[in-house]
């Protein structure tokens, strides 16, 4: 008992300092723009070394073997996507333009199987919580968002200018895919009446044709259309 014990906490060193080592050897950039690829190479990579750990037929070659093999053929790939540009895309995938010129790119969204509410998440990631700030925005491979911002909100912050500080307000999501959402629309402080007011007044009389709606206090209502 006590030498199996032994044999597998022997073993686990060697996958760990056989990782570390790989890691090292693949470089910095490949844990701060994971993309695709790694995460799933990640995945199969301790799949292997799990297996091989406690698979009492499986000594510290195999664990030395499956890292060195798994690891070559990614270190390949990464050498081929540096020095073949036109490989890039096929094994890392492009950024998408998905907001440009203040406009949200609905083909874009559905080609990368994002909706609206995991693009305001990524946004608020990047400390933007208003689609009205937006000049361009773009997907990048790691699965984050970079963002452009209108000029607007791009000024000077006011202690720069030593102006007062104004109250600042968060955007609420009335409408989000064609759907009403009731429980913010309550929040915001309106009903029923008040949001087909407001859709009339934009010649808008259903809430299908509606592909986003937000309301901001101090902002009024940013609408986009279907």
């Amino acid at each position: 008992m006590h030498l199996e014990l032994l044999q597998t906490g022997v073993e686990l060193l060697v996958g760990f300092i056989a990782l570390l080592v790989m890691l090292k050897l693949l470089g910095k950039a490949t844990l701060s723009q994971i993309t695709p690829f790694d995460f799933i190479s990640a995945l199969i990579l301790g799949d292997l070394i799990g297996n091989a750990i406690y698979d009492e037929q499986a000594r510290v070659g195999s664990i030395l073997f499956s890292v060195g093999i798994w690891g070559t053929l990614i270190y390949t790939l990464e050498m081929i996507t540096q020095k073949y540009r036109g490989t890039r895309k096929v094994l890392e995938g492009s950024p998408s333009i998905i907001v440009k010129d203040g406009q949200i790119n609905r083909k874009e969204l559905k080609a990368n199987k994002l909706d609206l509410d995991q693009l305001q998440h990524l946004l608020r990631r990047e400390n933007v919580f208003s689609f009205r700030e937006i000049q361009h925005a773009i997907l990048e491979t790691d699965g984050k968002v970079s963002v452009l911002k209108k000029s607007d909100y791009e000024n000077p912050v006011s202690q720069d200018l030593q102006l007062p500080a104004k109250p600042v307000y968060l955007p609420i999501t009335l409408i989000s895919d064609g759907k009403v959402n009731w429980d913010n629309l309550q929040l915001a402080g309106y009903d029923e009446s008040w949001l087909n007011k407001q859709l009339r007044s934009k010649n808008i009389t259903t809430y299908s044709d509606v592909f986003f709606l937000e309301w901001k206090q101090d902002e009024g209502l940013y609408l986009e259309p279907m």
